[in-house]
Protein backbone atom coordinates (compact mmCIF):
# COMPACT_ATOMS: atom_id res chain seq x y z
CA UNK A 1 0.00 0.00 0.00
CA UNK A 2 1.47 3.52 -1.02
CA UNK A 3 1.68 6.00 2.34
CA UNK A 4 1.95 9.85 1.50
CA UNK A 5 0.77 12.53 2.87
CA UNK A 6 0.77 14.84 -0.15
CA UNK A 7 -2.13 14.58 -2.68
CA UNK A 8 -0.92 11.87 -4.96
CA UNK A 9 -1.95 11.95 -8.79
CA UNK A 10 -3.11 9.52 -11.12
CA UNK A 11 -4.71 9.00 -14.20
CA UNK A 12 -7.39 6.69 -12.60
CA UNK A 13 -8.41 6.18 -9.31
CA UNK A 14 -10.77 3.30 -8.99
CA UNK A 15 -12.88 3.63 -5.69
CA UNK A 16 -13.93 0.24 -4.71
CA UNK A 17 -11.67 -2.89 -4.48
CA UNK A 18 -14.18 -5.45 -5.39
CA UNK A 19 -14.50 -7.52 -8.70
CA UNK A 20 -15.91 -4.39 -10.80
CA UNK A 21 -13.10 -1.93 -9.04
CA UNK A 22 -10.27 -4.44 -10.02
CA UNK A 23 -11.18 -5.31 -13.57
CA UNK A 24 -11.48 -1.79 -14.36
CA UNK A 25 -7.90 -1.00 -12.78
CA UNK A 26 -6.34 -4.51 -14.28
CA UNK A 27 -6.93 -2.72 -17.76
CA UNK A 28 -6.08 1.02 -17.34
CA UNK A 29 -3.03 -0.15 -15.46
CA UNK A 30 -1.78 -2.16 -18.44
CA UNK A 31 -2.97 -0.09 -20.86
CA UNK A 32 -0.44 2.24 -19.45
CA UNK A 33 -2.34 4.31 -16.88
CA UNK A 34 -0.89 5.57 -13.42
CA UNK A 35 -4.11 3.53 -11.71
CA UNK A 36 -4.82 3.26 -7.76
CA UNK A 37 -7.49 1.69 -6.19
CA UNK A 38 -8.82 3.31 -2.94
CA UNK A 39 -10.78 0.15 -0.77
CA UNK A 40 -12.16 0.79 2.37
CA UNK A 41 -12.31 -3.13 2.86
CA UNK A 42 -14.93 -5.68 3.13
CA UNK A 43 -17.66 -5.58 0.36
CA UNK A 44 -20.28 -8.17 -0.64
CA UNK A 45 -17.66 -10.23 -2.59
CA UNK A 46 -15.41 -10.43 0.65
CA UNK A 47 -18.60 -12.22 2.24
CA UNK A 48 -18.51 -15.20 -0.65
CA UNK A 49 -17.77 -18.47 1.03
CA UNK A 50 -17.55 -20.57 -2.32
CA UNK A 51 -17.39 -18.71 -5.48
CA UNK A 52 -19.73 -19.61 -7.82
CA UNK A 53 -20.53 -19.11 -11.82
CA UNK A 54 -17.14 -17.93 -12.56
CA UNK A 55 -15.53 -20.01 -15.35
CA UNK A 56 -11.44 -21.50 -14.16
CA UNK A 57 -12.14 -20.63 -10.53
CA UNK A 58 -13.29 -23.58 -8.35
CA UNK A 59 -15.80 -23.50 -5.92
CA UNK A 60 -13.35 -24.08 -3.28
CA UNK A 61 -12.05 -20.74 -3.58
CA UNK A 62 -13.75 -17.81 -1.44
CA UNK A 63 -14.63 -14.37 -2.24
CA UNK A 64 -11.31 -13.13 -0.23
CA UNK A 65 -8.97 -15.98 -2.27
CA UNK A 66 -10.57 -14.09 -5.30
CA UNK A 67 -9.49 -10.56 -4.15
CA UNK A 68 -6.48 -11.56 -2.94
CA UNK A 69 -5.10 -13.43 -6.08
CA UNK A 70 -6.29 -9.86 -7.93
CA UNK A 71 -4.70 -7.64 -6.11
CA UNK A 72 -1.45 -9.51 -6.52
CA UNK A 73 -1.93 -9.61 -9.92
CA UNK A 74 -2.50 -5.44 -10.01
CA UNK A 75 0.30 -4.71 -8.15
CA UNK A 76 2.52 -6.99 -9.95
CA UNK A 77 1.53 -4.97 -12.90
CA UNK A 78 2.13 -1.41 -11.06
CA UNK A 79 -1.34 -0.75 -9.59
CA UNK A 80 -1.20 0.74 -6.06
CA UNK A 81 -3.49 -0.21 -3.41
CA UNK A 82 -4.86 2.20 -0.45
CA UNK A 83 -6.48 1.13 2.59
CA UNK A 84 -8.87 4.38 2.92
CA UNK A 85 -12.75 5.18 2.79
CA UNK A 86 -13.14 8.23 0.46
CA UNK A 87 -15.38 10.82 2.05
CA UNK A 88 -16.03 13.49 -0.64
CA UNK A 89 -15.28 14.28 -4.22
CA UNK A 90 -15.41 17.31 -6.67
CA UNK A 91 -14.54 18.59 -10.25
CA UNK A 92 -11.81 20.16 -10.41
CA UNK A 93 -11.21 22.35 -14.38
CA UNK A 94 -10.73 18.79 -15.60
CA UNK A 95 -9.55 16.92 -12.96
CA UNK A 96 -11.33 15.30 -9.97
CA UNK A 97 -10.07 15.37 -5.99
CA UNK A 98 -10.88 12.97 -3.86
CA UNK A 99 -10.64 13.35 -0.11
CA UNK A 100 -10.43 10.48 1.85
CA UNK A 101 -9.83 9.69 5.72
CA UNK A 102 -5.86 9.93 5.16
CA UNK A 103 -5.07 10.60 1.17
CA UNK A 104 -5.96 12.83 -0.96
CA UNK A 105 -5.94 12.18 -4.60
CA UNK A 106 -6.10 14.11 -8.19
CA UNK A 107 -7.34 12.18 -10.82
CA UNK A 108 -8.17 12.13 -14.81
CA UNK A 109 -10.68 9.50 -14.91
CA UNK A 110 -12.85 8.03 -11.60
CA UNK A 111 -14.59 4.64 -11.41
CA UNK A 112 -16.85 4.33 -8.87
CA UNK A 113 -17.13 0.66 -8.03
CA UNK A 114 -19.11 1.41 -4.30
CA UNK A 115 -21.47 -1.74 -4.45
CA UNK A 116 -24.47 -1.96 -2.24
CA UNK A 117 -25.22 -3.30 1.10
CA UNK A 118 -28.00 -6.34 1.00
CA UNK A 119 -30.67 -4.95 4.22
CA UNK A 120 -30.54 -8.15 6.63
CA UNK A 121 -33.21 -9.03 8.70
CA UNK A 122 -33.29 -8.84 12.26
CA UNK A 123 -31.76 -11.60 14.20
CA UNK A 124 -31.96 -14.69 15.42
CA UNK A 125 -29.80 -15.44 11.96
CA UNK A 126 -28.38 -18.44 10.35
CA UNK A 127 -24.80 -17.20 9.07
CA UNK A 128 -24.04 -15.59 6.35
CA UNK A 129 -23.14 -18.09 3.34
CA UNK A 130 -24.13 -21.24 5.58
CA UNK A 131 -28.06 -21.10 5.70
CA UNK A 132 -28.19 -17.23 4.96
CA UNK A 133 -28.21 -16.24 1.45
CA UNK A 134 -29.30 -13.40 -0.79
CA UNK A 135 -28.19 -14.12 -4.54
CA UNK A 136 -31.18 -16.28 -5.86
CA UNK A 137 -28.89 -16.47 -9.26
CA UNK A 138 -25.08 -17.77 -7.23
CA UNK A 139 -26.94 -20.25 -4.78
CA UNK A 140 -30.29 -21.65 -6.00
CA UNK A 141 -28.44 -24.53 -7.54
CA UNK A 142 -26.72 -25.06 -3.46
CA UNK A 143 -30.21 -25.97 -2.64
CA UNK A 144 -31.84 -28.50 -5.65
CA UNK A 145 -34.37 -31.17 -3.42
CA UNK A 146 -33.19 -29.35 -0.16
CA UNK A 147 -35.94 -27.56 2.08
CA UNK A 148 -35.49 -23.89 1.62
CA UNK A 149 -37.34 -20.89 3.28
CA UNK A 150 -37.34 -17.09 1.40
CA UNK A 151 -37.89 -14.57 3.93
CA UNK A 152 -39.69 -11.39 3.45
CA UNK A 153 -42.60 -9.83 3.20
CA UNK A 154 -43.12 -7.82 -0.13
CA UNK A 155 -43.71 -8.59 -3.86
CA UNK A 156 -39.61 -9.74 -4.15
CA UNK A 157 -39.96 -12.58 -1.54
CA UNK A 158 -43.00 -14.15 -2.84
CA UNK A 159 -41.39 -13.96 -6.14
CA UNK A 160 -38.15 -15.74 -5.25
CA UNK A 161 -40.12 -18.54 -3.29
CA UNK A 162 -41.48 -19.31 -6.39
CA UNK A 163 -39.15 -19.43 -8.22
CA UNK A 164 -37.49 -21.94 -5.74
CA UNK A 165 -40.11 -23.93 -7.34
CA UNK A 166 -37.82 -25.18 -10.02
CA UNK A 167 -35.27 -26.02 -7.25
CA UNK A 168 -36.93 -28.00 -4.54
CA UNK A 169 -40.55 -29.03 -3.51
CA UNK A 170 -40.01 -28.05 -0.28
CA UNK A 171 -40.32 -23.79 -0.35
CA UNK A 172 -41.38 -21.29 3.27
CA UNK A 173 -42.15 -17.90 2.85
CA UNK A 174 -41.06 -16.34 5.73
CA UNK A 175 -42.69 -12.95 7.08
CA UNK A 176 -42.04 -12.94 10.06
CA UNK A 177 -44.79 -11.21 11.78
CA UNK A 178 -44.76 -8.30 9.70
CA UNK A 179 -47.72 -7.56 7.58
CA UNK A 180 -47.23 -8.77 3.81
CA UNK A 181 -47.15 -5.90 1.13
CA UNK A 182 -47.46 -8.10 -2.09
CA UNK A 183 -50.66 -7.41 -4.15
CA UNK A 184 -53.47 -9.64 -4.70
CA UNK A 185 -52.71 -11.12 -7.82
CA UNK A 186 -49.15 -12.16 -6.65
CA UNK A 187 -51.09 -13.79 -2.72
CA UNK A 188 -53.38 -15.64 -5.56
CA UNK A 189 -50.20 -17.21 -7.36
CA UNK A 190 -49.36 -18.36 -3.65
CA UNK A 191 -51.99 -19.57 -2.65
CA UNK A 192 -51.64 -21.84 -6.34
CA UNK A 193 -48.07 -23.37 -5.48
CA UNK A 194 -47.06 -25.67 -3.03
CA UNK A 195 -45.57 -22.51 -1.11
CA UNK A 196 -46.34 -22.94 2.79
CA UNK A 197 -46.41 -18.84 4.48
CA UNK A 198 -45.56 -18.90 7.91
CA UNK A 199 -45.80 -16.04 9.74
CA UNK A 200 -44.95 -16.73 12.86
CA UNK A 201 -41.23 -14.81 13.91
CA UNK A 202 -37.82 -16.71 14.00
CA UNK A 203 -37.02 -16.65 17.47
CA UNK A 204 -33.93 -19.54 17.26
CA UNK A 205 -31.42 -20.93 15.40
CA UNK A 206 -30.38 -24.52 14.76
CA UNK A 207 -26.51 -25.03 13.14
CA UNK A 208 -25.17 -28.50 12.63
CA UNK A 209 -21.40 -29.60 13.42
CA UNK A 210 -19.92 -28.13 10.25
CA UNK A 211 -21.71 -24.94 11.02
CA UNK A 212 -24.39 -25.24 8.10
CA UNK A 213 -28.10 -24.50 9.13
CA UNK A 214 -29.80 -27.25 10.30
CA UNK A 215 -33.36 -26.16 11.70
CA UNK A 216 -35.08 -22.82 12.30
CA UNK A 217 -37.36 -22.26 15.58
CA UNK A 218 -40.26 -20.23 15.28
CA UNK A 219 -42.43 -18.24 18.47
CA UNK A 220 -45.19 -20.61 18.28
CA UNK A 221 -43.05 -23.46 19.65
CA UNK A 222 -42.58 -25.13 16.01
CA UNK A 223 -39.61 -25.99 14.31
CA UNK A 224 -38.59 -26.52 10.87
CA UNK A 225 -35.83 -28.11 9.02
CA UNK A 226 -34.21 -26.29 5.99
CA UNK A 227 -30.40 -26.27 4.65
CA UNK A 228 -30.57 -22.48 3.82
CA UNK A 229 -32.79 -20.03 2.40
CA UNK A 230 -32.63 -16.24 0.72
CA UNK A 231 -33.14 -12.92 2.64
CA UNK A 232 -35.00 -10.62 0.32
CA UNK A 233 -35.41 -6.86 1.89
CA UNK A 234 -34.11 -5.00 -0.79
CA UNK A 235 -30.32 -2.81 -1.07
CA UNK A 236 -28.65 0.14 0.65
CA UNK A 237 -26.66 1.30 -2.79
CA UNK A 238 -23.43 3.22 -1.88
CA UNK A 239 -24.26 6.16 -4.29
CA UNK A 240 -22.60 9.14 -1.87
CA UNK A 241 -19.91 9.96 -4.22
CA UNK A 242 -22.26 9.37 -7.12
CA UNK A 243 -24.07 12.08 -6.31
CA UNK A 244 -21.72 14.27 -4.99
CA UNK A 245 -20.17 14.51 -8.78
CA UNK A 246 -23.50 14.94 -10.37
CA UNK A 247 -24.24 11.61 -11.93
CA UNK A 248 -27.86 10.67 -12.67
CA UNK A 249 -28.94 8.24 -10.30
CA UNK A 250 -31.91 5.94 -10.78
CA UNK A 251 -35.18 5.80 -8.12
CA UNK A 252 -34.21 2.90 -6.82
CA UNK A 253 -30.54 4.12 -5.98
CA UNK A 254 -28.66 2.91 -8.69
CA UNK A 255 -26.33 4.54 -10.67
CA UNK A 256 -27.77 5.37 -14.61
CA UNK A 257 -24.75 4.24 -17.00
CA UNK A 258 -24.42 4.32 -20.72
CA UNK A 259 -22.24 2.11 -22.56
CA UNK A 260 -19.35 0.83 -20.95
CA UNK A 261 -19.85 2.60 -18.29
CA UNK A 262 -20.36 6.03 -18.22
CA UNK A 263 -22.30 8.08 -15.86
CA UNK A 264 -23.89 10.84 -17.42
CA UNK A 265 -20.92 13.25 -16.11
CA UNK A 266 -17.94 13.17 -18.17
CA UNK A 267 -15.02 10.68 -17.48
CA UNK A 268 -16.97 9.30 -14.26
CA UNK A 269 -17.89 6.18 -14.38
CA UNK A 270 -19.57 3.28 -12.41
CA UNK A 271 -19.69 -0.54 -12.28
CA UNK A 272 -20.44 -3.25 -10.78
CA UNK A 273 -23.38 -3.51 -8.18
CA UNK A 274 -23.59 -0.14 -8.08
CA UNK A 275 -25.18 -0.08 -11.99
CA UNK A 276 -28.43 -1.83 -12.68
CA UNK A 277 -28.80 -5.61 -13.89
CA UNK A 278 -27.65 -8.36 -12.61
CA UNK A 279 -25.70 -8.89 -9.52
CA UNK A 280 -23.14 -11.27 -10.56
CA UNK A 281 -19.60 -11.84 -10.46
CA UNK A 282 -18.66 -12.57 -14.08
CA UNK A 283 -20.99 -9.24 -14.96
CA UNK A 284 -18.81 -7.11 -12.42
CA UNK A 285 -15.70 -8.51 -14.28
CA UNK A 286 -16.83 -7.74 -17.85
CA UNK A 287 -18.44 -4.16 -16.68
CA UNK A 288 -14.73 -2.98 -15.40
CA UNK A 289 -13.12 -4.73 -18.22
CA UNK A 290 -15.50 -2.25 -20.65
CA UNK A 291 -14.84 0.80 -18.66
CA UNK A 292 -10.84 0.20 -18.68
CA UNK A 293 -11.35 0.00 -22.00
CA UNK A 294 -13.50 2.98 -22.41
CA UNK A 295 -11.14 5.39 -20.32
CA UNK A 296 -7.77 4.02 -22.22
CA UNK A 297 -9.50 5.33 -25.24
CA UNK A 298 -10.33 8.62 -23.48
CA UNK A 299 -6.51 9.25 -22.11
CA UNK A 300 -4.35 8.19 -24.23
CA UNK A 301 -1.64 9.76 -25.86
CA UNK A 302 -1.08 8.67 -29.18
CA UNK A 303 -2.37 8.45 -32.18
CA UNK A 304 -2.76 12.50 -31.38
CA UNK A 305 -5.32 13.96 -33.50
CA UNK A 306 -4.92 15.42 -37.04
CA UNK A 307 -4.30 19.08 -36.06
CA UNK A 308 -2.05 18.50 -33.42
CA UNK A 309 0.50 17.56 -35.14
CA UNK A 310 -0.54 20.23 -37.77
CA UNK A 311 0.37 23.38 -34.77
CA UNK A 312 2.99 21.40 -32.84
CA UNK A 313 4.98 19.76 -35.40
CA UNK A 314 5.15 15.78 -35.76
CA UNK A 315 5.61 13.30 -32.78
CA UNK A 316 9.39 12.93 -32.12
CA UNK A 317 10.71 9.73 -31.29
CA UNK A 318 11.81 10.76 -27.91
CA UNK A 319 8.04 11.50 -27.17
CA UNK A 320 7.00 7.76 -27.56
CA UNK A 321 6.00 4.77 -25.92
CA UNK A 322 3.47 7.16 -24.16
CA UNK A 323 3.65 4.72 -21.08
CA UNK A 324 5.04 6.12 -17.52
CA UNK A 325 8.01 5.47 -16.89
CA UNK A 326 7.32 3.94 -13.88
CA UNK A 327 4.81 1.48 -15.55
CA UNK A 328 7.47 0.94 -18.19
CA UNK A 329 10.27 -0.44 -16.20
CA UNK A 330 7.64 -2.66 -14.52
CA UNK A 331 5.84 -4.17 -17.52
CA UNK A 332 9.47 -4.96 -18.97
CA UNK A 333 10.79 -6.61 -15.69
CA UNK A 334 7.42 -7.78 -15.98
CA UNK A 335 7.72 -9.83 -19.19
CA UNK A 336 11.78 -9.67 -18.95
CA UNK A 337 12.19 -8.21 -22.30
CA UNK A 338 15.85 -8.05 -23.15
CA UNK A 339 17.03 -10.82 -21.96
Amino acid sequence: MSETDDPSEYDVIVVGGGPAGQSAALYTTRLGHRTAIVDVGGGRAAMIQEVHNLIGIPESDSGMDLLGTGREQLEAYGCDFYRDRVTSCSRNGDGITLVGNSHEFAADAVVLATGFNDVRPDPPLPRTGRGLHYCLHCDAHMFVDEPVYVMGHGESAAHVAGIMLNFTDEVDLLTRGVDTEWSDETAETLANHPIDVIEADVSGVQNGEDGWLKALEFDTGETREYKGGFAMYGAEYNNGLARELGCEINEDGTVEVGDHGRTSVERIYAVGDLTPGHNQLPIALGAGAKAGIDIHFALRDFPRDPDVPESQGPVRDEEVPGIPDQLLEQAVDFHTYGE
